[in-house]
């Protein structure tokens, strides 16, 4: 069984996100005004950002977990530029990755552990360890050279 590890991240995201669309993670009214941070001068132009931002905070606590809100608030930021000076380092907004981690756990795939963060369950893994498996055999199909990677 192939792991999150093993296929190309951008792949995994967008078909994690085309699951969580048919699922109930709702996005919330504010979503489509909202900048994803302080870095950002304006909302994301794509329709369905929601529901990828979600995929990819679920990627992260798979690969990162346990795993705090700041510090996916860190991994989401990006760089300001202050005045004339050079650009800081300026975190991403919290209420985005809070309301989808709640999101997420609602749907039994994310779970609390106190004083560490989030993690995934058993279910969560088990989601996206089948969806990698699924991927993988997909590339290796296109591409039978790939298989030596297996």
């Amino acid at each position: 069984m192939a792991k999150v590890y093993d296929v190309p991240a951008d792949i995994l995201i967008n078909r994690l996100s085309e699951i969580l669309k048919n699922e109930d993670i709702p996005a919330p009214e504010w979503a489509q005004f909202v900048k994803t941070g302080t870095h950002a001068d304006k909302p994301p132009q794509n329709s369905d950002w929601w529901h990828v931002r979600c995929a990819s905070i679920l990627r992260k606590i798979y690969l990162h977990g346990p795993i705090s809100v700041n510090e996916l608030r860190s991994i989401y930021g990006s760089g300001r530029p202050v005045g004339y000076g050079a650009a800081h380092h300026k975190d991403a907004g919290g209420a985005i990755i809070r309301n989808a981690i709640h999101g997420l756990e609602k749907l039994g795939l994310v779970t609390k552990i106190e004083k560490k963060g989030r993690m995934l369950t058993a279910q969560g893994t088990q989601k996206l360890d089948r969806l990698a498996t699924e991927i993988l055999s997909e590339l290796i199909a296109k591409e039978p050279h790939l298989s030596i990677y297996r």
